[in-house]
């Protein structure tokens, strides 16, 4: 009989942890090596089942007040932030460089939190690539073991085709309908250190 009831919830273990995870990203940049992915709705979906679980926002502060911060955040820290005196010919943009705090930042916030090695941490980029895979390694590095990217991140895919080609406006936390507002949480929201 134990051995049943052992198995029944071991099964039912790898169920809950196989029925949010989304597909493994073919872009290098957006993999882990926990290959632990979720969809913005998969995420959400995490958060509402469990109260432990920690929603981390690494996007740069400017894109926050501009394309908008999901509410559940619990912590926001920029992995990368906009260089006011570093400018890109080729993306006709600031360069982003490295939050050179990011990672004492980070695990401040996640003690501050009580978070531990098993809890369910959800990091969520722009776009789920090359901000928020390498913070999820990261924070592996350091023993966390629960550590999930959102494949498809706050403002999700761009349009293939149409008048709005190039327009994030597929998927993401904020395209799925998600709970996200203009106004970031004053108590969540990063400032940086001097």
């Amino acid at each position: 009989m134990k051995v049943t009831v052992l198995a029944a919830g071991l099964f039912s273990c790898i169920f809950a942890v196989t029925a949010v995870a989304a597909d493994k990203p073919s872009k290098a940049s957006a993999q882990t090596i926990l290959n632990l992915y979720a969809t913005a709705t998969e995420a959400w979906g995490m958060l509402q089942q469990d109260s432990t679980a920690i929603l981390v926002d690494v996007r740069d502060p400017v894109e926050a007040k501009f394309t908008g911060f999901a509410t559940p955040t619990d912590i926001h820290i920029p992995f990368m932030v906009a260089d006011p005196h570093g400018w890109s010919y080729m993306n006709s943009s600031w360069e982003m460089v490295k939050n050179p705090a990011f990672e004492t930042q980070l695990t401040d916030k996640l003690s501050q939190l009580g978070a531990n090695s098993d809890t369910p941490i959800i990091v969520m980029c722009r776009s789920g690539s090359s901000r928020s895979a390498p913070a999820v390694n990261m924070l592996a590095a350091k023993g966390y073991q629960n550590v999930w990217t959102v494949v498809d991140g706050f403002e999700g895919s761009t349009l293939k085709e149409g008048a709005s080609k190039g327009v994030r406006a597929v998927n993401g936390w904020r395209n799925s309908g998600l709970p996200w507002s203009y106004k970031v949480d004053s108590a969540v929201a990063w400032r940086p250190s001097k």
